[in-house]
């Protein structure tokens, strides 16, 4: 049974930091690029951040880049959303994805929701 399951969301003031997790299973993780979404109220989903499985090249939304880091361990398969300098405009809920070409499959975590607010 494929899983991926989001967490370390929560309520966070402007200018603070969260550490997003996702942890994968049931699929072969290390070949899949991974992606972090993010869903505002009224808004559509938008895509903030890939790390790719063969480079480990990453690749950002400008409105995150140089506040977000994405990066992979993939002995725990797992991969994590560093956001630092946090602003309202990133509340959301935040989806982990992940994508693998070679094989045709595509899987979403169910989110987590992050908060910035005073």
């Amino acid at each position: 049974q494929v899983q991926l399951v989001e967490s370390g969301g929560g309520l966070v003031q402007p200018g603070g930091s969260l550490k997003l997790s996702c942890a994968a299973s049931g699929f072969t993780f290390s070949p899949y690029a991974m992606s972090w979404y993010r869903q505002a109220p009224g808004k559509e989903r938008e895509l903030v951040a890939t790390i790719f499985s063969a480079t480990g090249n990453t690749n950002y939304a400008d409105s995150v880049k140089g506040r977000f880091t994405i990066f992979r361990d993939n002995a725990k398969n797992t991969v994590y959303l560093q956001m630092n300098s946090l602003k309202p405009e990133d509340t959301a809920v935040y989806y982990c994805n992940a994508d693998s070409r070679y094989y045709g499959m595509n899987y979403w975590g169910k989110g987590t929701l992050v908060t910035v607010s005073s």
